[in-house]
């Protein structure tokens, strides 16, 4: 009997989960995942042909999906996203703020230093992880507090503990992320209702369009930097998207319903490692 109390909580069926970013690696993985669970999912991404894909893939496999066109940096543009995912499913249960990534401009290498790095592309980069995490968090905060309960869910990152070397713009933005996931889980509960959660997820290293560049030379081999990380990864291996899933599912869920304000590594062992 227990074991169903257990299984009951982590239950997802039915409810209406909004993924910005949602036709990204990492995000339309956890997409793909929780509609197997039954949820309902809302993909927003900047690239509607990345989105309509995982979307299709999701509804060819009997799940319920919908891609939405919508820009993390323009508050118009996520309000249209918000009217049309209540027109189709009536209301949001939980946001994924899964928009982010690096650009190489924004990154120090031998032909960039850090005091030549252009103020636009740091921008750029600091806007789409920060903002772009605090912009559907109001648009889609609001109706959640509206109705009464919902799950915000912020993508860290380990660079948010220990900043890495050449990616200032990025581990300042995570940084920002993991501080407003704290803040924002202590605003909505004191000012709304504890029914409204705020946490986040910080993945170790996966391999991302983003970052690949940086972790494997072009013949797909490892760079110093990929091997130094590996080397500092106990479980000794990059991170698979579907290594994302449980965590995700757990703080979606109700089995998570006394968790608020935590950030969660998903990281191999990295940051329990000390090199030694």
């Amino acid at each position: 009997m227990t074991t169903h109390v257990i299984r009951n909580t982590f239950d997802i069926s039915d409810r209406v989960i909004v993924a910005t970013g949602g036709g990204g690696v990492l995000v339309g993985a956890m997409a793909r995942g929780l509609a197997s669970e039954g949820a309902k999912i809302a993909i927003l991404d900047l690239f509607p042909e990345k989105a309509e894909a995982v979307a299709n893939e999701i509804n060819a496999a009997g799940g319920e999906a919908i891609a939405l066109k919508a820009d993390v940096l323009n508050k118009a543009s996520l309000e249209a996203a918000r009217d049309e995912i209540l027109a189709k499913f009536g209301r949001v249960d939980a946001l994924i703020n899964g928009a982010g990534g690096n650009k190489a401009q924004a990154t120090t290498s031998p032909d960039l230093s850090f005091f030549d790095l252009p103020q636009d592309a740091f921008k750029w980069v600091f806007d789409l992880n920060f903002i772009g995490t605090l912009l559907p968090s109001q648009v889609f905060g609001k109706l959640m507090a509206e109705q009464g309960e919902g799950v915000i869910l912020n993508i860290s990152s380990m660079n948010a503990f220990r900043p890495l070397t050449r990616i200032p713009a990025y581990s300042a933005a995570k940084a920002a992320v993991s501080n407003f996931t704290q803040w924002l889980a202590v605003h909505l509960a004191q000012e709304y209702t504890p029914n409204l959660r705020v946490n986040a997820i910080a993945p170790g290293f996966f391999l991302t369009e983003q970052n690949r560049f940086l972790l494997l030379d072009e013949n797909e081999n490892l760079t110093p930097r990929g091997q130094t990380i590996i080397d500092h990864t106990p479980a000794g291996r990059f991170g698979d998207p579907n290594d994302l899933l449980g965590a995700v599912l757990w703080l979606l869920s109700p089995a998570s319903s006394f968790v608020t304000g935590v950030v969660i590594p998903i990281d191999g062992g990295f940051s329990a490692f000390s090199g030694v």
